[in-house]
């Protein structure tokens, strides 16, 4: 407006420039649709219509472009070679692995909504919190330790998270996995007093597939997971037989009004009773001992804590299941001879997830009968902080430089089922 109330108000277009009291031009500055991430409408393809009588006179028979005349239609030239880079492949009801009935799949990227209740679910899983005393009083027993294990943890840590960088700052993704290959290393060392520890080897980028049928649903679980500890010796069953009679009274937890599969990928196109454990029949080390995952394996996709710990749930179950239709076939056994035990551990350089499950059937189909067992140990803390810089506040320093808070008994947990069946 302007400053002279006898005046009217001063209008500009958009774009143009206006005078300051300074003698300077003020501009009038817009921001373009790049710059707002705001994504064009897609174009809606025009109709061809086609009068007969009334052709549209095209440049074709000319055989180069001439302005005023329409563009002539093209067919669509097939190829007498095959050439993958242009493969195309066809609709899915003219597959031949195609079926009415639809399969759910759960991969490394699935992120289940109810978490844990619909991991226990899908799995027909009985939740106890809390790792076994057995299995706790392995790390206690001071022949089961490691020489100056305390100070060589707290080593272990310093080189993931300062170390072993260039950079002011390392990333989660480098510093978790260098943590926990650091550890597995430690646990390594006990090979001279334990040697069934030379026994295992490590596996990485296997895949898994296994196919189980719930009610009137048929799952699958397909995919690569996390790193692996194969062992030549199966895992000792943890419950004893009583304590699987005893699972016939558990009660299943519902999520209704939810649905079971949610968030399951859909498919029609797959191969029923597929069930391999990513590795051949002769391969020396066939037995599942522990996975370990790490939480930021997959930056392009980010699961929330509840929804990683449904993945360790749904994968451990995978590998113990493959392993039993090895062992006892697919047809489905209401109680196996020998239960199947697979371990697995999560983190995320700092916080722990320790998991302990028994396979103890087969038949998931129904919610009554025996049931599987499953040991939870969630988000324990191995130390409080690890700071290249000191965190200063209002010229106070609230947390030191340097690793601050390490618990060891966390460390003993990890080593603990590590030493599971070498003891």
């Amino acid at each position: 407006m302007s400053k002279n109330p006898g005046q009217p108000p001063l209008m500009l277009r958009p774009g143009s420039r206006r005078l300051s009291a300074h003698g300077g031009a003020r501009r009038h500055l817009t921001v373009g649709r790049c710059l707002t991430a705001k994504v064009p409408p897609p174009r809606n393809p025009r109709e061809r219509v086609e009068i007969p009588g009334l052709e549209m006179v095209t440049y074709g028979e000319r055989m180069h472009y001439v302005p005023g005349l329409a563009k002539p239609a093209t067919q669509h030239w097939e190829r007498d070679y095959k050439d993958p880079r242009y493969y195309k492949s066809p609709p899915a009801h003219e597959m031949l692995l195609y079926k009415d009935k639809p399969c759910y799949m759960f991969n490394q990227r699935t992120s289940a909504l109810e978490g844990v209740r619909q991991a226990a679910w899908l799995t027909k899983t009985q939740v106890i919190p809390g790792l076994p005393a057995q299995l706790l009083s392995l790390a206690g027993n001071p022949e089961n330790q490691i020489p100056d294990q305390d100070e060589r943890v707290q080593n272990a840590i310093k080189h993931a998270r300062f170390w072993d960088t260039t950079e002011d700052r390392p990333r989660k993704e480098k510093y978790s996995n260098t943590l926990l290959l650091n550890l597995l290393h430690l646990c390594a060392t006990l090979q001279s007093s334990h040697p069934a520890v030379g026994r295992r080897m490590l596996a990485e980028n296997y895949s898994l597939a296994t196919t189980w049928k719930r009610g009137e649903d048929l799952l699958q679980i397909r995919g690569q997971n996390g790193l692996l500890l194969n062992s030549m010796d199966p895992l000792p069953e943890v419950s004893g037989k009583q304590e699987v009679a005893d699972t016939v009274d558990h009660v299943l937890d519902t999520f209704y009004p939810v649905s079971p599969t949610i968030d399951l990928q859909k498919v029609h196109v797959y191969k029923e009773e597929v069930n391999h454990t990513g590795f051949r029949d002769d391969y020396p080390y066939p037995h599942a001992h522990t996975l370990y995952f790490l939480e930021s394996a997959d930056p392009r996709c980010k699961l929330r804590p509840e929804q990683f710990r449904t993945k360790m749930i749904m994968f451990t179950f995978g590998n113990a299941l493959a392993r039993a239709h090895k062992l006892y076939g697919t047809r489905p056994q209401r109680l196996l001879d020998r239960p199947v035990t697979v371990q697995s551990v999560g983190t995320n350089g700092r916080i722990f997830q320790f998991m302990v499950f028994q396979l103890n059937t087969t038949d998931l189909s129904g919610d009554d009968g025996i049931k599987n067992q499953m040991w939870l140990d969630e988000d324990v803390e191995l130390y409080d902080f690890a700071k290249v810089r000191p965190l200063i506040k209002k010229k106070q320093v609230k947390i030191p430089a340097g690793l601050a808070g390490y618990k060891p008994e966390t460390f003993s947990k990890f080593l603990a089922l590590y030493l599971h069946g070498a003891v």
